[in-house]
């Protein structure tokens, strides 16, 4: 069955000749020697797909009586764990523990949130749910109805349900319709109708949108992009910029997320992590692509110059090339 969670535009892809209990065995090894055998862990870890690296943590279990996932956090420490910890975590659940820890603590990292639940299709979202609660016993909404509020919370709800439509067919009614829509809801009234906005942004399918946002163009002469920014404010118009972008094109809005976790002093390795295990099976060489092409210089080069030691090799083995 093919996965919900494979693409075919990622870097990484399964390891012919796979045995995960030699695998297993080799792991095992490099993390009981004297001081971790990090080459190792890397070298097997990048090499092979999520699927095989499930396998690889079922053997480890049944043949030494402990999680992998447990003896690398043991293991290894800083950045570098928590990548190891996310290439052998499953993917909804991955996903899932990430929206908890954007929600965690002091503040929420809205632009996670933001970024999980704009790029995940409708069949990854229910998994993810279903994952959440597996997790925290409780569900992803009711999380995000405590930590959000407004019209930023109703629109985080209906991404968070995986409604969106998921069909490649377009509607040219429809289309214009909503397009009449939205206007009607935004630039030709006092004050904005948000749930208008809302409920056809978080519900029509990317195609669907961007053939509305032609229309949306014809009828008002304006981009929708310029239209929120000019109608709404805060998170709820980061949201609805996220998707706008989404529709248009994913890899682009990732690639810019990159950029701007990469960029100036410091980096964003939380959101770093997130991107680069998260799509390494699904499109990452698009983002590359688009990274590129907006940047002049590749993902490679900005990651190298960017990360340091085993962190840095990791990254770049899961980047799987330079452009």
């Amino acid at each position: 069955m093919a996965s919900i969670w494979v693409g075919h535009r990622g870097t990484m892809h399964d390891y012919p000749g796979f045995s995960p209990s030699v695998d297993a065995e080799a792991i095992r090894k490099a993390i009981r020697g004297i001081g971790t055998d990090e080459k190792t862990l890397i070298s097997i870890l990048t090499e092979r797909t999520n699927a095989q690296r499930q396998l690889i943590a079922q053997e480890y279990q049944a043949a030494y009586g402990k999680e992998l996932k447990d003896d690398l956090k043991g293991d290894l420490s800083g950045h570098l764990k928590q990548l190891m910890v996310a290439l052998v975590t499953p993917p909804a659940v991955f996903d899932a523990k990430q929206l908890k820890k954007s929600m965690k603590g002091t503040g929420t990292s809205e632009h996670a949130l933001i970024e999980i639940l704009t790029t995940r299709t409708s069949r990854q979202m229910k998994e993810i749910s279903q994952a959440y609660y597996t997790v925290y016993k409780k569900s992803l909404g009711d999380d995000i109805s405590s930590e959000t509020s407004g019209d930023f919370r109703k629109a985080l709800l209906t991404l968070a349900d995986g409604r969106r439509d998921e069909s490649l067919k377009v509607d040219g009614q429809l289309a214009k319709k909503d397009a009449q829509i939205l206007y009607n809801a935004g630039e030709n009234r006092w004050g904005t109708d948000e749930d208008k906005f809302t409920e056809i942004l978080c519900l029509r399918s990317f195609p669907q949108l961007k053939l509305t946002f032609d229309e949306y163009r014809n009828i008002s002469q304006k981009d929708i992009e310029d239209s929120i920014k000019g109608e709404l404010s805060g998170h709820f118009e980061d949201l609805l910029l996220a998707i706008v972008h989404c529709a248009r094109n994913v890899p682009a809005f990732l690639a810019e997320r990159l950029y701007q976790a990469l960029k100036g002093a410091g980096t964003d390795e939380f959101t770093l992590n997130r991107i680069m295990v998260s799509r390494s099976e699904i499109d990452l060489l698009d983002i590359r692509a688009e990274f590129k092409k907006h940047h002049g210089y590749s993902l490679y080069s900005a990651i190298k110059s960017d990360t340091s030691g085993d962190y840095e090799i990791t990254l770049l083995k899961i980047c799987g090339g330079d452009d």
